[in-house]
């Protein structure tokens, strides 16, 4: 498949993800982490039209000059843009408006390949925006599953049953102390983001991970044996937020009767023991961790080990089902803060504000989940949260250290 048709059908797919949902499923925003899923749609038809075609496609014209501030998300150098938390008070544009929105940039993208030309610049940034429109594919399914969860009729999303859990795999796998290499290097061929580059040396101890992924079971003991009244296990932020919000058990779950249930994608459903356990902060897993008397992965040992396991075929599922899958089920949490790479250079042009000036104050996380885009999943990938943050689809895998 050409660059052209890949732009084409990747537009496509996130438009069927709307297929069942009403207008008034898409206008809403219950938190300010969770955007409105017609902003998603808006959004990444925004980034074809601000930074391709009003600068490589002669005599195109933006559909309306007002989007570019309404949808820009937060390139700073592409002038004023809408605060992320208050883009469900906007009514306007509706979602029918939207939708001619991204006709009239498919239209124009198809005219861009129509052209007998396109330089290399331009076809990074194509390949950029399809990367950047899957990523928003994923955020679109973490934020319509928070957005209908909220509706105590508890709307289904996918009405297809989940599939079977696995036994989880009780090895722990060995990795030698090593001077390691990790992230990657430029390839012209092999598109990847600015923060996985470049690849570098990083001197490994030797330490051991876990096969399986920590499943409900496990995490339903650490929380009838106190583990969320007990400040031991907890980080002194995270011992306050457990506290200030009042959390008792992860995101989706409830409690009734005796019988617990997780809210799904697929709807509501009796909690399944040995499914991962998702949703989850990075503070919830760091106590997990202690209480297990165990340790997170630092993002480097979690590159090793996915890096030398074969990922399993995805599964169509919109949910966790398989612990033992190295890869496609859970972010999983790093202790290692996000920062750059050493040699680290950003993206060039507007999209130099795409990941670097957000190392701050975030955690990585490996290993792709559920939602994920096929290739997004890959070892060196990685994804990053603020650790209070638990609505995208993130759970743990342990580590220890063998000295």
């Amino acid at each position: 498949m050409n660059l052209g048709m890949r732009v084409l059908d990747v537009r496509h797919v996130t438009q069927s993800l709307c297929e069942g949902l009403e207008a008034e499923d898409m206008t809403v925003q219950p938190i300010a982490d969770v955007s409105p899923l017609k902003w998603h749609l808006a959004h990444t038809s925004w980034f074809f039209e601000e930074l391709i075609l009003c600068v490589s496609l002669p005599g195109y014209k933006r559909f309306d000059e007002g989007y570019r501030e309404l949808f820009n998300s937060y390139y700073k150098s592409l002038g004023r843009h809408w605060v992320q938390g208050d883009r469900g008070s906007l009514s306007r544009p509706s979602v029918r408006e939207i939708l001619a929105y991204r006709k009239h940039v498919n239209d124009g993208l198809r005219r861009l390949f129509e052209r007998p030309f396109l330089d290399a610049e331009v076809k990074h940034l194509l390949e950029l925006g399809i990367q950047h429109e899957e990523q928003h594919q994923e955020l679109f399914l973490m934020d319509v599953k928070y957005i209908l969860s909220r509706n105590p009729c508890e709307p289904i999303f996918r009405q297809t049953p989940l599939g079977a859990a696995e036994k989880p795999s009780a090895n722990w796998i060995n990795i030698p102390e090593q001077i390691a290499e990790i992230g990657v290097d430029l390839d012209p061929h092999a598109f990847t983001f600015d923060n996985e580059r470049p690849r570098h040396k990083v001197y490994v101890y030797p330490f051991s991970i876990r096969e399986s992924l920590v499943t409900n079971a496990e995490f339903l003991c650490f929380i009838e044996e106190g583990g969320y009244q007990n400040p031991e296990y907890w980080l002194s932020l995270g011992w306050e937020w457990v506290n200030a919000h009042t959390v008792k058990h992860p995101l989706y779950w409830a409690k009734q009767d005796d019988r617990w249930t997780e809210y799904t994608l697929h709807g509501t459903v009796p909690l399944e023991p040995n499914y991962p356990v998702t949703h989850i902060s990075y503070f919830e897993a760091s106590a997990f961790a202690r209480w297990s008397k165990a340790r997170l992965p630092r993002e480097e040992e979690l590159e090793i080990y996915l890096a030398k396991t074969q990922a399993s075929s995805l599964r169509s599922d919109l949910h966790p089902t398989n612990a033992n899958q190295s890869e496609g089920q859970v972010w999983c949490w790093t202790q290692s803060a996000y920062s750059a790479y050493p040699g680290y250079q950003e993206f060039s042009g507007a999209v130099r504000e795409y990941n670097g000036k957000f190392m701050c104050n975030q955690f990585v996380l490996r290993g792709g989940c559920a939602v994920t885009p096929k290739g997004h999943a890959r070892a060196t990938y990685r994804n990053f949260f603020l650790p209070e943050q638990r609505w995208m689809f993130s759970g743990l895998r342990l580590a220890k250290d063998s000295r």
